[in-house]
């Protein structure tokens, strides 16, 4: 036999209403045990006073004070020789109890207590001297508080108010993640889920767009694995049918087969720094003004090479193989097609650092700027077979930027050619 039930649904309402419940349990039995003993036993005290003094006036035979103080006090009194009783009393009920225990201690002699609960009397039954019955017959609210009814009812009522309140709630809940796990469910098969939308709790929005997040991802994943593939394909299958052609010709120079061998060595070692992506790296402060500087040096030793750093560079904590390797790929590119010129600059400021690298270049054009850094796109205007590539550099150094939560942006240099400005969160 399961306890707890299996949906979120069920678990909800069983942890919102069985809390509930136990605290009302808790303050009802603590009320009744109370508010019961208390007033129950205030109002026996006050009854069985009102029939004692009653009884010592009977037997004075002041039957007018008897009169007088039952007309008062809302009390019906009767002598009668004999009566026609049930044939057991309730002295021992919940309601009487106090009450018969309070007539004993006053009057000394026993009395019954009868109840008629449909109509809620009360009768109370005291032998005289003179060997009768005096009846007492009052309201049985005399002795009985209904505010303890009153308060069960409200105790229920709280229980199914908040069961009301709370169920349409957590059945909107648990309709966002049922939404949320199929289209997970059809996003892992390699499905679209048309009209998905995040709705729900805050938290509940942030699971759907971080899965939305991780299928575009993926998408991406995919497609640049495809392009990867078609790209090796394409790029390899030049060069090959080249040097094949040269064989079967008997025109192959071992010169020209060495620079065959060489290009083609050059893209196979791009797809595969592009395919490993990021090793784990442990993060480590970085000097990223010498880390630019050296990177600059060995990638434009010819250039005149103008660097603008602050005096007191902010410490950085990063990914010292991975943004080496991002910076190269973008310093090695302004290098391969600036005239002479090639400025670094570094831009410090309280939640961020901006690098801009600089180059005097014939630039890219406005419109081909995002497509540039995609992987595997070779712009005919800045580059061709002479200038080697695979068109990977910057689809690289884009990826290990937002792996360390940056962004980078190509924009236009004051020099002529290509700005790439990068922004990295401190």
């Amino acid at each position: 036999m399961r306890i707890i039930p299996r949906s979120f649904l069920g678990r909800t309402i069983l942890m919102v209403l069985v809390p509930l419940i136990i605290a009302l349990l808790i303050v009802a039995n603590s009320f009744f045990g109370n508010h019961w003993k208390k007033v129950h036993g205030t109002l026996a005290r006050t009854l069985a006073g009102e029939v004692a003094t009653m009884m010592h006036f009977m037997d004075e035979n002041n039957t007018d004070a008897v009169k007088l103080l039952a007309k008062d006090i809302g009390i019906n009194v009767s002598i009668n020789d004999k009566l026609n009783r049930p044939k057991d009393n309730d002295n021992k009920s919940m309601e009487a109890g106090p009450l018969v225990s309070e007539l004993q201690s006053r009057l000394k002699q026993p009395a019954d207590v009868y109840i008629d609960r449909g109509k809620r009397l009360l009768f109370i039954d005291v032998p005289t001297k003179d060997n009768k019955v005096a009846t007492f017959a009052t309201s049985m609210y005399r002795i009985y508080s209904t505010s303890a009814e009153v308060f069960l009812i409200w105790v229920i009522g709280a229980i199914l108010i908040v069961s009301i309140l709370v169920t349409p709630f957590v059945i909107l809940h648990t309709r966002s993640i049922r939404r949320i796990a199929k289209a997970a469910n059809k996003f892992g098969r390699g499905m679209d889920v048309p009209g998905f939308k995040p709705s729900g709790s805050l938290e509940i929005r942030e699971a759907a767009n971080a899965m939305i997040t991780m299928k575009e991802r993926l998408n991406r994943y995919n497609k640049t694995r495809t392009d990867m593939l078609n790209a090796v394909g394409h790029d390899l299958k030049t060069p090959l049918t080249r040097m094949r052609l040269a064989i079967e010709t008997d025109s192959a120079k071992k010169e020209d087969l060495l620079h065959e061998i060489d290009h083609m060595s050059e893209m196979v070692n791009g797809y595969l720094a592009f395919a490993r992506g990021e090793t784990p790296e442990i993060e480590q402060a970085v000097e990223l003004p010498a880390m630019l500087t050296r990177i600059a040096r060995d990638a434009a030793p010819k250039k005149d090479i103008v660097l603008n750093f602050p005096e007191e560079p902010v410490q950085f904590y990063a990914r010292p193989n991975a943004l080496t390797s991002a910076f190269t790929n973008i310093i090695e590119n302004a290098a391969r097609f600036t005239k002479k010129t090639l400025k670094i600059t570094e831009i410090d400021s309280d939640d961020s650092v901006t690098v801009i690298i600089e180059d005097d270049g014939i630039g890219i054009p406005d419109n081909k700027k995002e497509l540039a850094l995609q992987p595997f796109v070779r712009l005919d205007e800045s580059r061709s077979e002479s200038t080697g590539g695979t068109g990977l550099g910057l689809s690289i150094a884009k990826t290990a930027i937002e792996n360390h939560g940056g962004q980078i942006f190509l924009e236009n240099s004051d020099l002529g050619g290509l700005k790439v400005r990068v922004v990295l969160p401190l």
